[in-house]
């Protein structure tokens, strides 16, 4: 590791961290370790683990809501619902586990939580609304984020034919 981290590096650590080990893994100490370097240079770039925390919640939700929206927003070629059930049943959702578990103890990932869950499941909402489906969108939204909430919480192992399956089920039964 270089001599010069950024919040950006302690950030993407963390991530790493919370995935692999959950939320206590979550200190000063044990990321500088694993980083190489003092945790001096930790609270150069954050005043306290709060502050650390905050910037991780900040960056989970854009990875894991508004990269996957910019990403199927950009691609004008294809189904935007069949793109956003792709990729985010097609994601590794071990970060996903660990920041719902983490929700259970702190206010503030319980409060990332429920923004990012409000933030998905109306954007689920809006492509369905696109296909005219009226009433129907938003149960369908709140079904289809049912589904993945179900998936991302649990084993989630499927061999690939029969996630497609599952996925095309779901495309039709929430386009109907």
């Amino acid at each position: 590791m270089t001599d010069q981290l950024s919040a950006d590096d302690w950030i993407n650590q963390g991530l790493k961290a919370l995935a692999r080990s959950g939320f206590t893994a979550l200190k000063a100490e044990p990321l500088a370790k694993a980083m190489g370097v003092s945790r001096g240079s930790f609270y150069w770039h954050f005043a306290d683990l709060g502050a650390f925390h905050v910037g991780v919640l900040k960056r989970w939700r854009e990875i894991a809501a508004e990269q996957i929206i910019a990403d199927v927003e950009a691609d004008r070629d294809g189904e935007p619902l069949r793109a956003l059930l792709q990729r985010t049943f097609g994601a590794r959702l071990q970060l996903e586990r660990a920041v719902r578990n983490w929700a259970a103890f702190d206010p503030a990932a319980q409060a990332a939580v429920r923004a990012i869950d409000r933030r998905r499941l109306d954007y689920i909402e809006a492509l369905l609304a696109k296909q005219r489906l009226g009433a129907k969108a938003e149960p369908r939204a709140q079904i289809l984020y049912w589904t993945f909430l179900g998936f991302a919480l649990s084993d989630g192992a499927l061999p690939a034919n029969r996630m497609q399956m599952v996925l095309e089920e779901l495309l039709q039964m929430a386009s109907r």
